[in-house]
């Protein structure tokens, strides 16, 4: 074995969504970093959709943004088309959604990664790690090379023993042209890591030429399109439709002729898939009373004629995707470009993590992304950043940086992980977060800007910026509770309109604003000083008004649960000699190791007494 002959404070292995991010993360925050990749083009590759964002992941995207990551920023230089979704619905649930043109987001993460200080890129397979005394040392590769480093990230995507399968065949892979990395998840079963198996899939890539799209319903993005990046001031770049097509009778009957050679339905494949994102023969099967399943065709960038079928992944034979596509109104002449497939790879259970994403097994190696079991680019992304500052915190021996469930959908997303384990790919949603009201996507710089100034991830005009910001925001609600509207004073037509005729008593801006039929464009009408209030402030001090009660009861239970939040369980705490718990809890407390009474206490299982019992058991040891 070759040693290379510089020592990095950080290696992360894999250069997906999750690699990108954490090893961007760890070079900013000034530790030499490695990043080794089997497939230096294909950095950030998005291997499934070419989109980023969506519902609930669109907040994921924000909150990256927010603490200093970069995937925001880089949608905001490819995206071809921007959308806000939920827009009649409530605040909490609104999310972003941007298509991607698929080789330009690649190619500038690609560049701002060889342009990043203190990181380097290397083209590598990993084939296992170097563990000395209980603790990381390095990583070997498939070349004979030895890196060493005081930390590894594992960012592995479905590249650990990957297996494509398409119809009754399947070969080796991490994704169709790439090949799978073989070795580092048979070592990690041996350091007694609990290794599963998962699958997922993606539909075929369909040639643009061979589609009528006049026959097809247009969706068009929103005008003017809203940036994901609070430092992206517009968008500038033109934007391009997707179209909406429909499977139909003819459709659902091919792939229901097609199942005896499905290797999902032929039990050769043996990973479990995701509830929900499910492949079209599952829907098939699943709801057969459905007419018809809707696909939105979606482009893949400017300069190709290939597009993606949302929501159209198969592992069917290659002579039954062809069939069943041409089966689709619209796409009667259709050629397939890239045949769709399912793909099984390794992951490790993530309740062998702490909330830091370190393993619990192996000190200074961290997990992030597909390898603990999730799904989705925006997801990876995210436990990527957080693996990335916390190494390079690691590094500094400083304190990790743990996000709490009210503050970020990172931290629902981490806690569900590490807390619960997951056996399916794991994919978030809004109605995970049991604060979301407090989440939403529009305050997540109010939220986790300090976080990111603090770890030395937002430069210091960004965050000169946000302070500019919040305190208009301050301001803004102090003058609104001051100024008052008078009864002989007010616009006639205007008291008429929102039936305040007759009104006997002066009324606050801020008491108009919480009526529904009344925001700032109402009050502009009234109040001058409204009419320059910029928009990002008055769509704060607007939803704060509107959903005081509601946002007030969310913080009282947030304090409620403050206390089980940081009340700390001590490493190798044995809940075997404590009495008043049965052996159920004390089984599952064992398995599971939580870090604090708080995730302890959202284990399935663990009732509220046995929370209390540890309590008083952490006290009479000085625990706490």
């Amino acid at each position: 074995m070759i040693v290379y002959d510089k020592k990095y404070d950080v290696i992360v292995v894999g250069a997906g969504h999750a690699g990108c991010e954490a090893a961007l993360a760890a070079s900013r925050m000034g530790c030499a970093t490695l990043l080794l990749t089997i497939n230096l083009d294909a950095i950030a590759l998005m291997s499934c959709n070419p989109a980023i964002g969506g519902l609930a992941k669109g907040h994921l995207v924000k909150e990256i943004d927010a603490l200093g990551g970069e995937m925001a920023r880089n949608i905001d230089a490819t995206g071809i088309q921007f959308r806000i979704l939920n827009t009649r619905k409530g605040p909490a649930v609104r999310a972003s959604r941007a298509q991607a043109d698929k080789q330009l987001y690649r190619l500038r993460m690609k560049r701002v990664l060889e342009n990043q200080d203190n990181l380097h890129l290397k083209q590598a397979e990993v084939t296992g790690l170097r563990v000395e005394e209980g603790r990381v040392a390095g990583v070997d590769t498939k070349a004979g090379v030895r890196f060493a480093a005081e930390t590894v990230i594992l960012t592995t995507g479905t590249f650990m023993r990957g297996l494509i399968h398409i119809g009754l065949t399947n070969y080796p892979g991490g994704r169709a042209g790439d090949l799978p990395s073989i070795g580092l998840s048979d070592q990690l079963r041996e350091l007694g890591f609990e290794v599963g198996r998962l699958k997922t899939g993606t539909p075929a890539r369909l040639d643009g030429r061979t589609i009528d799209f006049g026959r097809l319903e247009p969706q068009y993005g929103d005008d003017p399109p809203l940036p994901f990046s609070f430092s992206t001031p517009r968008i500038d770049q033109p934007q391009v439709p997707c179209h909406i097509a429909y499977t139909n009778e003819k459709s659902h009957e091919i792939i229901r002729g097609g199942l005896d050679r499905s290797p999902l339905y032929a039990g050769i494949i043996e990973g479990i898939g995701p509830r929900y994102c499910p492949s079209i023969e599952d829907k098939v099967v699943r709801f057969p009373d459905k007419e018809r399943h809707q696909t939105f065709i979606e482009p893949e960038g400017r300069e190709t004629v290939e597009v993606y079928p949302s929501g159209l992944s198969t592992s069917l034979p290659i002579d039954v995707q062809w069939a069943f596509y041409r089966s689709i109104e619209g796409l009667e002449r259709v050629e397939i470009m890239r045949p769709a497939y399912a793909i099984e790879y390794d992951y490790v259970d993530p309740i062998q993590l702490h909330a830091s994403l370190e393993t619990k097994l192996i000190r200074n190696l961290y997990h992030a992304g597909q390898i603990n079991g999730t799904s989705g680019y925006e997801e990876a992304a995210g436990q990527g950043l957080l693996a990335g500052i916390n190494a390079a915190l690691r590094v500094r021996g400083k304190e990790p940086l743990v996000l709490g469930r009210s503050e970020a959908y990172l931290g629902v997303m981490i806690d569900d992980l590490v807390t619960l384990g997951t056996r399916e790919p794991y994919r978030m949603f809004t109605s995970r977060a049991e604060y979301r009201l407090l989440l939403r996507e529009d305050n997540a710089d109010l939220r986790l800007r300090e976080h990111g100034h603090a770890v030395g991830l937002l430069p210091e005009e960004e965050y000169r910026r946000f302070l500019e910001k919040r305190e208009m925001i301050g301001a803004e609600f102090e003058r609104i509770r001051q100024v008052k509207i008078l009864p002989s004073g007010a616009d006639p037509a205007f008291l008429e309109e929102f039936g305040l005729v007759g009104m006997q008593n002066a009324m606050t801006l801020e008491q108009l604003l919480r009526r529904p039929d009344v925001g700032y464009a109402e009050l502009a009408r009234i109040d001058g000083e409204s009419r320059e209030v910029p928009a990002q402030v008055a769509e704060q001090v607007e939803i704060q008004v509107k959903y005081q009660g509601y946002i007030d009861r969310q913080l009282e239970q947030v304090e409620r649960s403050r206390k089980l939040e940081s009340a700390r369980i001590p490493e190798g705490f044995d809940y075997l000699v404590i009495a008043g718990l049965t052996a159920e809890v004390r089984e599952k407390l064992h398995k599971f190791r939580p870090d604090t009474l708080g995730q302890a206490s959202r284990i399935p299982g663990v009732t509220p007494a046995a929370i209390t019992v540890i309590s008083i058991a952490l006290k009479a040891r000085g625990a706490r």
